[in-house]
């Protein structure tokens, strides 16, 4: 199975190296002349095209678009002569399916908000399926999709809402590593292993959230015995308004 992408930035490039360390798909990159793309491509043994015409005559199976926003119409309609088995994969925030259909009326095309840990696939990506799918086109699309994280299904009008969680949230959490890692540091441990404990703690956090599907209030509890060290710590976080900080700062991105 072939994907292209089209649109080499910091985006297209992370989903370009998520696919290739997964080794499942035949890949084209599309951009326009760039030496840091070349480099790029050439480093990870991908063919690089230039112009659009030459992805419409490889037929891949997929495209995924990760052009800018104000461009993406314009370079979707330069994939008119792409034949009907083709999805499109859009990854241009705030761009519909609606905007895309009116250029290419006669392809799926789907929707979606990635993170750059796609590019180790453990993103999460939000996932708007194309109106009008069939269960088997639905399933086509998160087997494209599925090797580079994880598939979060919604409807295409909270996909912004997606974008801040899953796209602005690894910089909270970043901010929130690196205060944990200040701590561990003022109480004696060297910084490259706070680093390595605390990005462990995240990573196993989330691994259990994601396999117990348990709510996070919920986990927190089973760590929390009475009188205990770690409600100690917890009814500090809330006397500092960390909850709140973290609410506001999801909201503020919003605007």
């Amino acid at each position: 199975m072939k994907i292209a992408i089209i649109g080499i930035g910091a985006m297209g490039g992370a989903i370009l190296k998520g696919y290739c360390k997964n080794g499942q798909f035949e890949l084209l990159a599309m951009n326009p002349d760039n030496p840091r793309v070349t480099k790029l491509t050439n480093q990870m043994n991908i063919d690089l095209v230039n112009n659009s015409q030459a992805v419409v005559d490889s037929q891949p199976d997929a495209v995924i678009l990760t052009t800018p926003a104000p461009v993406t119409v314009d370079a979707a309609k330069q994939l008119a002569g792409l034949s009907d088995h083709t999805f499109i994969i859009s990854a241009a925030a705030g761009v519909s399916q609606a905007e895309l259909k009116t250029v290419l009326p006669h392809l799926m095309i789907a929707t979606i908000i990635p993170n750059t840990p796609v590019a180790v696939n453990a993103g999460t990506i939000g996932l708007a399926m194309p109106a009008g799918a069939s269960e088997q086109q639905q399933q086509q699309i998160r087997e494209l999709l599925s090797p580079l994280g994880d598939l979060i299904e919604v409807p295409e009008d909270q996909l912004d809402i997606v974008g801040v969680v899953g796209g602005c949230g690894p910089a909270f959490v970043d901010v929130f590593m690196d205060a944990m890692s200040d701590a561990a540091v003022l109480h004696g441990m060297n910084r490259q292993t706070a680093y390595q404990l605390v990005a462990s703690m995240v990573k196993g956090s989330g691994t259990l959230a994601t396999a117990t599907k348990q709510a996070p209030a919920l986990l927190r509890d089973e760590v929390t015995s009475p009188g205990g060290t770690t409600i100690r710590g917890v009814a500090a976080l809330e006397k500092d308004g960390f909850r709140h900080a973290v609410i506001d700062a999801v909201d503020q991105s919003t605007k």
